[in-house]
């Protein structure tokens, strides 16, 4: 890439420009080349996902990313089903990992989430029926790092529609972070090389993603 680079992008170690925040640790770098932003929409990759975003509120994504194997483990991957039959015991074990985050309202939140998610099968709908519903008509790259939004219209209709079916902790932020992280909103700063295909909303072609999050 020749002249200077836009704000809000950066060289990494290839030499190649990425999103600033990405080259700064290589677990960033790692999981911004092969994750964020491409699409994802099965259950349990999309709870996950749900998952960390919440757990993130308030702290670094870097130490998310850094405890995500060790929820993976607590969380029994993250399988919707096996999470929503999780009770007391099993808060009290979470609480009590130090290899996770500690915070009693996030983890019951993650658990309500998977029965939330449960419910919605039952009725025979799906968490990513809602999800992508969001998408927007189109989703062109923000030209510069500070045209990339906090909230959308679009992430405040997903966190109420996720509210009223019975997700918790789902603001706006965390619900345009779980946008961003599985593909429904390509917020990859213009010129960075990472990052799906451009696409439509509601385009087939554009894949799915791999089961893990973000």
């Amino acid at each position: 890439m020749s002249g200077p680079l836009v704000p809000g992008l950066a060289l990494a170690p290839d030499g190649r420009p990425r999103c600033a925040w990405a080259v700064s640790a290589a677990d960033y770098l790692a999981y911004h080349d092969e994750e964020w932003g491409r699409p994802v929409r099965d259950e349990d990759g999309l709870f996950e996902r749900l998952c960390l975003e919440g757990f993130q509120s308030g702290l670094s994504w870097l130490t998310i990313l850094r405890k995500r194997e060790n929820f993976r483990a607590a969380f029994a991957g993250f399988s919707i089903a096996r999470v929503a039959a999780f009770g007391p015991g099993d808060e009290a074990r979470l609480l009590a990992d130090p290899g996770i985050v500690r915070n009693g309202a996030k983890v019951r939140a993650a658990m309500a989430n998977a029965r939330a998610a449960q419910a919605l099968h039952g009725r025979g709908r799906s968490l990513a029926e809602i999800v992508w519903a969001h998408a927007a008509p189109s989703t062109p790259r923000p030209l510069t790092g500070d045209d990339v939004p906090a909230i959308t219209p679009e992430s405040r209709a997903l966190a109420k529609a996720l509210k009223a079916e019975g997700f918790a902790f789902v603001g706006p932020t965390t619900a345009l972070a779980l946008m961003q992280a599985c593909g429904v909103v390509d917020h990859h700063v213009a010129g960075c090389v990472a990052g799906a295909p451009q696409r439509r909303a509601g385009d087939p072609s554009s894949g799915e993603g791999c089961a893990i999050a973000g």
